[in-house]
């Protein structure tokens, strides 16, 4: 990873959540998506321009404070449109064994397709991909992490192993 990467654009974070993944989590959620979903959960953290910088390390120094948490999340926005700043993050969690949750408004067949250095070593990297678009038809609130039924829990350990998209639905 680059030296000179220090920051990443965020719309916020939660320092504890518990619904954004297993157990006690630290939440980024990164700013800037190019999908658009209709009646999107996150509207405020669309727009490319919109957010704060923060340094990676002070993110990092957050969430080291809490012993209590079990991950991080990162969501968004789109977090792959930062792909090196999320995987510096990323390594930084499972250096103290957190578990990480990643969102996408990707499948994870796309994310493939991006034949881009950072974004496979983040699916290789990462415990779990909730991939795709929120589809406002599809809506259900009764799903575990999720607001529409197309989106997948993916656990990138099992998949990565067995070389098929090993899909859960419980942690």
């Amino acid at each position: 990873m680059s030296n000179t990467l220090s920051k990443i654009k965020l719309s916020g974070i939660i320092n504890e959540s518990i619904v954004d993944g297993p157990g006690f989590r630290y939440v980024i959620f990164t700013q800037g998506c190019k999908k658009r979903c209709f009646m999107c959960h996150n509207a405020e953290t669309q727009p490319l321009d919109g957010g704060y910088e923060e340094t990676l390390d002070n993110l990092v120094n957050d969430w080291q404070k809490n012993p209590l948490l079990q991950g991080i999340t990162i969501s968004g926005g789109e977090p792959f449109l930062q792909p090196e700043a999320v995987l510096y993050l990323i390594k930084k969690a499972k250096e103290t064994n957190l578990d990480v949750v990643v969102y996408s408004g990707y499948y994870f067949d796309e994310l493939k397709r991006f034949k881009n250095k950072f974004v496979d070593e983040i699916l290789q990297t990462a415990d779990y991909l909730i991939d795709g678009p929120f589809e406002y038809e599809k809506k259900n609130l009764n799903l575990l992490f999720r607001g529409s039924s197309n989106q997948r829990i993916i656990d990138l350990k099992l998949t990565n192993t067995d070389g098929t998209i090993k899909i859960i639905d419980k942690f």
